[in-house]
């Protein structure tokens, strides 16, 4: 399958965020877990063969979301609450030159179905149906640099909200759903430059649709949905 900008798409991902709102903005910064779905031309057992001996993977993927926006110089990153600028070549903003996405993966399994051999990853920070162009090992003796330092990223990581669910609301999540969400909600899902403790924001997960509130680092659930009530 031929991308317009001569890519080949090949293969896209199911996940449970059906939209960009409420996607954690970093790869490993949640637990959900994700399947990837070859085309039909890729569905070729021994371009797998191997894969099953690493633990974790790089996913080059397109920002197929914001293609039609442009790109910009400048972008007001979230963990700096979005009202300070920095320059796009440092910080990991959709909004570049090529919507091309890179996010680190664990491999959880290999499915065989109707589909060919199915990935089953945790961890992907990526919208459904997202088009995935090449799929690596990640090797931790060159990928890996724990000494490396992180810009503006070191200030704000580990900064997380006060969840609260009502327990009548948290009974509308499936189990296995229900820590996952957990680690979404308090990471902060709203635009960073929106400050409003009367706002109710809502995302898609999972089937479900999430109402919530935040005042000061308190995030309060307001209500679940499923699609058809929302």
């Amino acid at each position: 399958m031929k991308d317009i900008v001569g890519f080949e798409i090949i293969a896209h991902i199911h996940s449970d965020f059906p939209s960009k709102f409420g996607i954690p903005r970093q790869s490993s910064l949640s637990g959900n877990v994700a399947r990837i779905v070859f085309e039909k031309e890729y569905r070729v057992e021994d371009a797998l063969r191997g894969i099953e001996g690493y633990s974790h993977l790089w996913l080059i993927w397109k920002f197929s979301e914001c293609e039609k926006e442009g790109w910009s110089p400048t972008v007001r990153p979230p963990r700096l609450g979005g009202n300070k600028r920095m320059g796009v070549f440092a910080t990991r903003s959709p909004y570049r030159p090529n919507p091309i996405g890179l996010s680190s993966v664990e491999l959880v399994g290999i499915e065989k179905t109707a589909e060919g051999s199915v990935l089953v990853v945790r961890g992907a920070d990526l919208m459904d149906k997202t088009p995935i162009y090449d799929i690596k090992p990640y090797l931790s003796f060159t990928d890996s640099h724990p000494d490396a330092k992180c810009g503006f990223a070191d200030e704000s990581f580990g900064k997380t909200l006060e969840v609260v669910f009502p327990p009548e609301l948290l009974e509308k999540v499936p189990c296995e759903k229900r820590n996952i969400l957990f680690e979404i909600l308090s990471q902060d899902p709203r635009p960073a430059y929106i400050e409003d403790a009367e706002r109710i924001y809502g995302f898609g997960f999972a089937g479900m649709e999430i109402k919530f509130k935040v005042e000061k680092n308190v995030l309060a659930v307001v209500d679940v949905l499923n699609n058809r009530e929302a």
